[in-house]
């Protein structure tokens, strides 16, 4: 699964959710036959429930998960005997006990239910989206969710088959994880039931159905049939998606050399729902996540929808093929996934440059991974539902994928991937640990895996990788020592005893002119270590390819000599690695503001789109936090000063045939010149745009569109307001829709801020967009007071909206955004008293970070200060 929020994170714990939501082991199902009929009008839904079963030792009680649902008759079958069953839930467990007069004998049995359930469950279970025309019913099962839609044991490891059949109105289909085998008339007038083929076992929370008037492209890969469905009015949206699947299909059987396990994909987008979910053969996902309309779709928006499928198809072997036997490590799942899929990407369309993207996820996770509160990678505590379900987040997606692709490098790409050919082959079907991975690629690759993996997966942080170079009669070394990093100043000077083995792999640049630049590799596993070196180097990098999990750190000469050689001796990646390595290292005293500043102008000319991503990125930061009031002027002059010659060079308007990433990197000068140089002439100009895009959106560049329709928000009226909330609500495509949907919390006329608030709370927003326009406010200085004073106001009505899994953690963690000891006790108050339970861990960082933040304002702001001084602008500028 893919989440659509950024990151989760967190800490306390809560009375009744801490208590254990956990089976005992002693009955295990092995086939459920399911009946569902839906009621759209009315919002709900009848099941009619069959599970096979097994009990392990005799028993009069039989304890499953059920949350959300109406028993209304239950009967016990074991050998020739049926009893009528009594129910007793408990509804913070989660839980229902089923128990019988007469005791039951260890063996076969089967359990018989009829219940109803409620749809009005917002983005979980079994749920309703809406779209202007009418409702359609989907489900979303994971983590833990199956129970709200039938009673089951809706733990990962309870692995069995399923018959599924729907009754939907006659007007309707349905669509599941078997193929259709049967549509036969009724029960009932104007009914059709539709029956799916036996699934393959697979866990519950991979179950899946929706039902609506969905229409479908067909293809295939090899002989797998493929789909790809929407509602009637967006098929034809479908074609990109269709041909991105079935090359990922592909790519995955050839790399895996496991065929594609589950005889057919389909791929539905949903109306509304939380990003995309991995069903087997079933896979579901927001429209903007899936639909895409090829000729106004932007290169980010194209390479986005191809990202998600290539995730989500992978997960077909990883995480439905084999799957994780608990939620600690969920890792196994998504951080594969993630690991895996760029790889279809990188071979389909090499010019989208996906490992600069790869690389800023990584120092993506890094972020949150320098915070105290993280956790490791195998979580120590999985057992409530709200547990579970903030383990969804950056160190099980893009930190497990970093390190696996650490281990990639570290022990060759070839023997990694006969490492992963045997996991798979060795688990298809079945359930598996942390151990079992690493157990297998030793056995492989015949080098200490256990070791290293051991050391990243089972304590927490990112290590950073310092050096001192000695060069001293004729001879040479570096002496590398290790030490865990914390955004905290001062916790990273009280240090920690965390010790990780670490693959590190560093660049080296010969005195000699003309010399070749070499690598050298060694494995760090003290906290001090000395590597000898056949040559003093002219420069070195730490971290070659940025293929390894850790940050570097350089003395004052060795990052000049690097800075001077970046431009034209390090690759995108390692210049990604370079700019936010030292970033970080400058958060904690490791080098200077001048430094980073210096680094910043070395690199302000480079063509790598993401590289500029990361340089604008902290552009934006220091201007927002770290520029004093009575400097402003000043930081905008500089600002325009470093992009205004990038951007003159790459103009406005996208010559014809020029490559994506180009036009990416022309949105991006402009967007930073626009925000962190208030330069009147871009503004000015984006406002034109906009209005020119309003008018003929075929006269704009789909690429550069989303950005002049931000910038002229920044300083937009009322009605330019009006004409954006018009295009959101009429919009044909995702894109569309999205584009000037998330400008409206750019506009900064505090009545607009409060009409944008309104609105994200009102029934006219889908749930899965309402907390990222509030969190976007939330970010936005010229919206912050009031999006707080909102939230705060209206907590009970955005809670009961948001109540689906990670749209809460969304604002709680936009709040992050906060920068003074003010908000810092507000923020610690008001969630203190308003618990959100998915979100506790999200909570600790969100604090984390805003003292964090407090502290880096407080040591730049002056230093800052004297540099501007020190660096006065030219005239004009």
């Amino acid at each position: 699964m893919r989440p659509v929020i950024a990151l989760l994170l967190s800490t306390i714990f809560i009375a009744g959710f801490a208590r254990a939501q956990r089976l005992p082991q002693t009955v295990l199902p092995e086939h459920y036959q399911l009946a569902i009929a839906p009621d759209l009008q009315n919002e709900s839904f009848a099941g009619d429930e069959t599970i096979s079963l097994r009990l392990t030792v005799p028993a009069r009680s039989i304890t499953l998960h059920a949350v959300g649902i109406e028993f209304q008759e239950v009967a016990v079958t074991a050998g020739a005997e049926t009893q009528r069953a009594v129910v007793e839930t408990d509804a913070q467990l989660e839980m229902a006990t089923l128990t019988v007069a007469r005791q039951l004998s260890a063996g076969a049995a089967q359990i018989h239910l009829r219940y109803r359930g409620s749809l009005k469950e917002p983005l979980r279970g079994f749920f309703l989206s809406k779209t202007g025309r009418r409702k359609y019913a989907s489900t979303q099962f994971e983590a833990t969710d199956a129970r709200r839609a039938f009673p089951c044991f809706d733990e990962p490891a309870m692995k069995a088959t399923f018959d599924i059949s729907l009754v939907v109105d006659r007007s309707d289909t349905a669509i599941s994880n078997g193929k259709l085998v049967s549509d036969t008339p009724g029960p009932g007038e104007g009914k059709h039931t539709l029956k799916f083929s036996t699934s393959p076992k697979m866990s519950s929370y991979l179950a899946a159905w929706a039902v609506g008037d969905f229409g479908c492209l067909e293809g295939s890969a090899e002989e797998i049939p493929i789909r790809v469905c929407a509602v009637p009015e967006k098929k034809g949206l479908t074609s990109f998606a269709l041909g991105r699947a079935e090359q990922s299909v592909r790519y995955f059987e050839e790399y895996f050399g496991i065929a594609y396990p589950f005889g057919k994909l389909d791929i539905v987008a949903i109306p509304d729902m939380s990003g995309a979910m991995e069903n087997t053969a079933a896979i579901f996902g927001t429209e903007d996540a899936i639909l895409l309309d090829e000729a106004r779709a932007s290169v980010g928006s194209r390479r986005g929808v191809a990202w998600l499928l290539s995730h989500e198809i992978s997960h077909m072997w990883f995480g439905d093929l084999v799957t994780m036997k608990w939620w600690d490590d969920i890792w196994l799942n998504e951080g594969f996934a993630d690991w895996i899929d760029p790889k279809p990407l990188e071979a389909s369309n090499p010019e989208w440059n996906v490992p600069t993207d790869v690389a800023e996820m990584s120092y993506g996770a890094m972020d949150s991974d320098s915070l105290q509160s993280t956790r490791p990678i195998r979580a120590r505590r999985a057992e409530s539902s709200a547990e579970i379900s903030e383990l969804f987040d950056s160190i099980a997606y893009p930190k497990t994928a970093a390190v696996l692709r650490m281990m990639e490098t570290y022990l060759g790409k070839e023997v990694f991937r006969k490492g992963v050919q045997a996991y798979l082959r060795k688990y298809a079907y079945g359930n598996t640990a942390a151990e079992d991975f690493w157990n297998t690629l030793a056995e492989v690759s015949n080098q200490p895996v256990r070791e290293v993996m051991k050391s990243f997966v089972d304590q927490p942080g990112v290590p950073l990788v310092s050096a001192q170079l000695k060069c001293a009669g004729g001879s040479a070394s570096i002496r590398l020592e290790q030490r865990r990093y914390f955004d905290s100043r001062a916790l990273f000077e009280a240090g920690s005893s965390e010790l990780w083995q670490i693959p590190v792999c560093m660049k080296l640049h010969p005195m000699a002119e003309g010399g070749s630049t070499a690598t050298t590799c060694a494995l760090l596993t003290q906290k001090e270590q000395t590597i000898p070196l056949r040559d003093c180097p002219a420069w070195f990098d730490l971290n070659a390819g940025a293929q390894a999990y850790y940050r570097s750190a350089y003395k004052s000469r060795a990052l000049a000599a690097l800075t001077a050689a970046a431009a034209t001796s390090l690759t995108p990646v390692e210049r990604i690695a370079l700019l936010n390595d030292t970033w970080s290292a400058m958060r904690v005293g490791q080098s200077s503001l001048a430094d980073y500043l210096a680094l910043t102008e070395a690199l302000r000319e480079d063509k790598q789109r993401a590289v500029m991503e990361t340089l604008t990125a902290n552009l934006l930061y220091a201007h927002q936090y770290l520029v004093p009031e009575d400097r402003r002027d000043q930081f905008h002059a500089w600002v325009r000063k470093l992009l205004r010659p990038r951007a003159a060079e790459l103009g406005w308007q996208a010559a014809p045939h020029e490559d994506g990433e180009r036009r990416e990197l022309r949105a991006n000068v402009l967007f930073a010149l626009g925000v962190a140089g208030d330069d009147p002439e871009v503004l000015a100009r984006a406002r034109t745009l906009a209005e020119q895009y309003l008018r003929d959106p075929q006269s704009l560049d789909p690429t550069l569109a989303g950005t002049a329709i931000r910038l002229a928000a920044l300083k937009g009226d009322r009605t330019l307001y009006d004409e954006y909330k018009t295009q959101t609500e009429k919009a044909a495509s995702p894109q569309e829709h999205d584009r000037f949907l998330y400008a409206l919390p750019a506009f900064r006329d505090r009545s607009l801020v409060e009409r944008t608030l309104e609105y994200a709370a009102s029934s006219d927003v889908r749930v899965s967009d309402a907390p990222e326009l509030i969190g976007s406010l939330l970010r936005n200085p010229a919206g912050q007071e009031a999006a707080w004073e909102f939230v705060k106001t209206h907590w009970p009505e955005l809670k009961e909206k948001l109540s689906a899994p990670f749209t809460e953690a969304t604002v709680v963690g936009s709040a992050s955004a906060f920068c003074d000891q003010a908000h810092l006790a507000e923020v610690k108050d008001f969630f203190t008293r308003n618990k959100v339970e998915a979100a506790e861990r999200t909570l600790r960082q969100t604090l984390e970070s805003i003292g964090d933040c407090i502290d880096f304002k407080a040591q730049q702001q002056a230093k800052l200060a004297r540099w501007l001084d020190d660096h006065p602008p030219q005239p004009g500028q």
